[in-house]
């Protein structure tokens, strides 16, 4: 297929694809992705993008789920213009990454115990 390492295939998946996805933002309301990470199998076949938003409303997270599934397609044609020395595109899917969710609550929780036992 491509002599890139899967590595260095998704770092430059991560650069790409964060500026893709934000790029024309032609849909109303649409918010800002940060792309976290990207996980590529090994046989280059499929890739999986982690990404957050601004917003931790569970309404703003299915939002954004529905208009990245919506675009995936043009996401993967425009990817494989910039990454064109691969035979063959993975394809895409993207999960929401909410680990920096996880953590604030887990920091929410901490300061709470703090203020407790400072009383």
């Amino acid at each position: 297929m491509s002599n890139l390492s899967v590595e260095r295939l998704q770092s430059l998946f991560l650069r790409e694809l964060a500026i893709i996805v934000n790029k024309d933002r032609k849909i109303e309301n649409q918010p800002y992705f940060n792309i976290t990470e990207v996980k590529i199998t090994r046989d280059k076949s499929d890739a999986t993008v982690y990404y957050t938003i601004l917003s931790d409303l569970e309404e703003d997270i299915k939002k954004a789920e529905e208009i990245l599934t919506e675009i995936t397609k043009q996401v993967r044609v425009e990817l494989a213009k910039k990454v064109n020395h691969l035979r063959r595109m993975p394809t895409l899917s993207f999960k929401y990454d909410d680990a920096l969710a996880y953590g604030n609550k887990i920091e929410n929780i901490l300061q709470e115990i703090n203020k407790e036992t400072e009383k």
